[in-house]
């Protein structure tokens, strides 16, 4: 064999292998019992390492006063169905101290985590379907609205347009210096001058939770039932599709400590955990 040859037969190995060593898989852990109401979004309070969970319990665009929050302990056991009510169709959550951020259809409402009540509701104008929520490491609030095709801005109580002309946003990370939007199957960075850039498209329309795994990787939920995990290189690998079992994978959260991934099953009333390989 010449020594080209060689050469590419190592490459082609190397190659190979480094395809293999970035496959990654979901084992599932455990699923929480089906007393859930209608769960949309699942996060983890890291002072108190329990899961706060979104319940529409109703229409997802209704102003009911239905929706609630609950309380989940880390290995799986409802601690509260409805911990804090009154809410109307909650969706996405973000936590900084002792507030927690709930998209409240047309407002933001704030939840003291240690009285465990709805302290404000910030209204936002123009809102239609607010969706997602992040909060940066200023304590600066951003909400998706995916039928508006906007994304929201909270500095204080000060609401203002952050992004518009979108498609269909929803899943919202901020993180470090960093700020990630999903929008009809297509993960952006946006950069400080508000430009979308493309890491890696494809996916189902329905994108909906994006959660960090470790720099440059990432985590992206379809509400549909699929989930995918995003390289480095912004190549993606489709880690679970539930669709035919028709069990939908909502706004999900990951636990980077545990390496475990917490999907909420929407009309299966539920959430599921799954260690993350």
């Amino acid at each position: 064999m010449t020594r080209k040859l060689v050469s590419l037969a190592i490459f082609s190995v190397c190659m190979l292998y480094a395809a293999h060593a970035q496959q990654h898989r979901l084992t599932k852990l455990w699923s929480t019992d089906s007393a859930l109401k209608v769960p949309e979004s699942v996060l983890i309070d890291p002072q108190s390492n329990v899961l706060y969970v979104s319940n529409i319990d109703g229409k997802a665009d209704e102003k009911d006063g239905k929706g609630s929050i609950g309380k989940v302990s880390a290995d799986g056991k409802i601690i509260a169905v409805d911990w804090v009510s009154g809410l109307h169709a909650p969706k996405g959550m973000g936590i900084r101290g002792n507030n927690l951020y709930v998209a409240d259809l047309d407002a933001i409402a704030i939840i003291d985590t240690k009285k465990g009540t709805l302290t404000k509701r910030i209204p936002v104008q123009d809102a239609v379907f607010l969706n997602d929520v992040t909060v940066d490491k200023s304590g600066v609030v951003y909400v998706s609205d995916s039928r508006a095709g906007k994304v929201f801005r909270m500095q204080g109580e000060k609401v203002e347009l952050y992004l518009d002309k979108l498609k269909n946003p929803n899943g919202l990370l901020a993180n470090g210096n960093d700020f990630y939007l999903l929008d009809s199957g297509t993960l952006y960075l946006v950069d400080k001058n508000k430009n979308l850039v493309k890491i890696v498209e494809g996916m189902e329309p329905d994108t909906d939770g994006i959660v960090p795994v470790k720099a440059g990787e990432f985590i992206v939920s379809c509400w549909g039932g699929s989930v995918y995990y995003v390289h480095k290189d912004g190549n993606k690998q489709k880690l679970l599709d539930t669709r035919e079992q028709k069990i939908n994978t909502a706004d999900i959260q990951y636990d980077p400590a545990k390496a475990v991934l917490y999907i909420p099953t929407f009309y299966r009333n539920s959430i599921t955990a799954y260690k993350v390989q």
